[in-house]
């Protein structure tokens, strides 16, 4: 069982890193070692787990298969070992979370930062990206997503909301005029994000008359990064919907004005997403409860 245990360990570290040097990095060992294990796994099941070149590894059918099980397997086998000895309540381990850059940096990573204080056993790897990880093949722990919860294989705890609202630069609006109605949006520039998972435009989402909108604006300006899509509002480029939290401070200035304020969409809801498990390691449950005090 424990050749298997270890076998297993090596195949799932590899799967995610897409190479052996890689795996054997992240897990202090040889790339041989590993190697050798997933041949011996794959002996002892009778399937190919890996396409191999030089320089990297990837997963066949039955490794895709394999993977996802082994992911949940290993996960339960670490949270067991966690309660048999005795250390079910303290988080301690490594902790793999997938934050949105600036909802992460700004919010989420002073409560990173106090569990990482409070729990001297707890280690933290913090990705921050505006794509969506695949939680099982990344080995993530627990991720934040905007919007509605995708996959009916993952757990989602809803932990704050996000406004959307559109604005223009104060020169901007001095220049161009100030749009009133949802028509008049067609006679002005519009700046509109590039979604990094996609590769699509993100729609412009309104409210009128308890119905939900949705506008596809035509655009000559795209920009994949939150902070970006802000520069380019204050240098009076054009209109852009963005979440509030990213305009605070230059809405509270006044460089910065909201639009159209009364046909603000729904707010979207903010989750904590991981993988479905019938067990949730200590360092998970600790994060899930430090979302708790989260505000945007």
């Amino acid at each position: 069982m424990k050749h298997s245990l270890q076998q297993m360990a090596a195949f799932a570290e590899t799967a995610r890193h897409g190479s052996f040097a890689a795996a054997a990095r992240e897990l202090g060992s040889a790339p041989s070692t590993l190697a050798k294990a997933v041949a011996r796994l794959e002996d002892s099941l009778q399937v190919k787990l890996f396409h191999r070149t030089t320089r990297q590894v990837s997963l066949t059918p039955d490794g895709e298969r394999l993977f996802g099980r082994c992911e949940r397997l290993l996960g339960e086998f670490d949270a067991l070992q966690a309660e048999a000895s005795g250390a079910r309540e303290e988080p301690a381990g490594l902790l793999r979370v997938d934050l949105p850059i600036v909802l992460g940096r700004e919010f989420i990573l002073p409560l990173l930062a106090r569990m990482a204080q409070r729990h001297p056993r707890l280690q933290l790897d913090v990705r921050l990206q505006d794509g969506y990880a695949d939680l099982v093949k990344e080995g993530i722990d627990v991720a934040v997503r905007l919007g509605p919860l995708k996959d009916s294989s993952q757990v989602a705890q809803r932990i704050a909301s996000q406004s959307m609202v559109l604005v223009a630069s104060r020169r901007y609006l001095a220049e161009q005029g100030t749009p009133r109605r949802l028509e008049d949006l067609a006679a002005h520039a519009a700046l509109v994000f590039r979604l990094p998972s996609s590769g699509r435009d993100r729609a412009w989402h309104f409210r009128q008359g308890g119905r939900e909108l949705e506008l596809q604006p035509a655009s000559r300006i795209r920009v994949n990064d939150g902070e970006g899509l802000v520069a380019a509002v204050k240098l009076g480029l054009g209109l852009a919907q963005l979440p509030e939290y990213f305009l605070r401070r230059e809405l509270a200035s006044g460089e910065v004005v909201e639009v159209l304020k009364s046909l603000r969409p729904a707010p979207l809801p903010i989750l904590a997403v991981y993988p479905g498990a019938r067990l949730v390691p200590a360092r998970v449950r600790a994060f899930l409860g430090e979302l708790k005090a989260l505000q945007v």
